[in-house]
């Protein structure tokens, strides 16, 4: 296999293990409740982090200032995306969940406009009317009838993820932050977090069926550590653009696995919400990304000196968690967002 096809194999798996991040998540919490869940695939995640940490050799097993700065705020919102999105999961299909937090993508660039050029063009917007458009179609079932609360908790799990990823831009950018210690610190943030109140159903845990455990593993092990070290990975060999359309299938590998193996359904509302979600992703993606590249038309700065010059810091969509954390493509300081 070339490397151009391994990469993109390592993406679209990667895009795969969070499309079907829905379904475990949803598999976990109706047998746990949603914090021990939570609390367990933190506290893996932790294991498994620290174990690739030790595996480093000398100065690598170490962690910088800026590494322990940058990873306790991020593992605080990093958690609040998780659980928001969990307790969403739980109360909604794992095919809506997929392509609702997929408004990541066009709700990112809304919240992080500090220090970039003039405002986005009205083809974005446009799409983002799209993705509304989509949502309330998803929300709809059967016919129109107040939103549900899963599929509201996803609108609001979405709009907190895209604060966390463009503070994921704001604290490592400029930074020698490693991607595997900054996950290391938000999980173990996570973990900290989540003990005291999964504290007294640790023994419902440790009783647990193996099946659950089974979603529990995958969710901390596949969905979160192997998940964001191939990204980083992939990204590291391919292009931003290329990594971007590829995880970018996430929502469509959450509608198939919940219809292939969560007993979903979609009626012509929904699938004709889940076509406008996917198409209006993509193109506020694509506008985005053409807007960020092109040329800046405003003149350059009179305080900077002949000598000195700024350097444009990546967007942090150019990639994701740590979630803990997305269809979104970062560069490899970013962190884990997913589920």
């Amino acid at each position: 296999m070339s490397d151009i096809r391994r990469t993109d194999a390592a993406l679209l798996l990667v895009a795969l293990v969070w499309g079907s991040s829905y379904l475990s998540a949803q598999t976990a919490t109706a047998a746990l409740p949603v914090l021990l869940v939570l609390f367990a695939r933190y506290a893996l995640s932790a294991l498994a982090c620290l174990g690739l940490v030790a595996s480093r050799r000398g100065g690598a097993r170490r962690w910088t200032r800026d590494e322990l700065r940058a990873g306790v705020p991020l593992g605080l919102t990093q958690a609040a995306v998780l659980v928001v999105e969990t307790y969403g999961v739980a109360h909604t299909s794992a095919a809506n969940a997929g392509l609702i937090i997929s408004l990541t993508i066009v709700l990112t660039p809304l919240l992080d406009r500090g220090g970039r050029r003039g405002s986005l063009p009205a083809s974005f917007f446009a799409a983002t009317g799209v993705c509304v458009l989509a949502v309330a179609l998803l929300m709809s079932g059967n016919g129109f009838h107040a939103p549900r609360l899963g599929d509201l908790l996803m609108l609001g799990a979405a709009v907190v993820r895209a604060g966390h990823v463009a503070l994921v831009g704001r604290f490592t950018t400029g930074r020698a932050i490693r991607p595997l210690q900054l996950t290391t610190v938000q999980t173990l943030v996570g973990t900290a977090l989540f003990l005291p109140v999964a504290a007294l159903d640790l023994p419902t845990l440790v009783r647990t069926d193996p099946a659950t455990w089974a979603q529990l593993v995958y969710l901390a092990l596949f969905c979160s550590v192997f998940a964001f070290l191939a990204q980083t990975w992939a990204v590291q060999r391919t292009s931003a653009s290329r990594a971007s359309l590829l995880l970018g299938t996430e929502p469509v590998w959450a509608v198939a696995v919940g219809v292939a193996l969560g007993g979903d359904h979609l009626t012509p509302l929904t699938g004709l919400g889940a076509a406008l979600m996917v198409a209006g992703t993509y193109w506020g993606q694509a506008v985005e990304r053409a807007h960020r590249a092109a040329p800046d038309p405003r003149p350059p700065s009179p305080s900077l000196s002949p000598h000195t010059s700024s350097r444009t810091s990546p967007h942090p969509l150019d990639k994701d968690s740590a979630c803990p954390t997305s269809p979104t493509t970062a560069p490899p300081t970013t962190t884990l967002t997913n589920s």
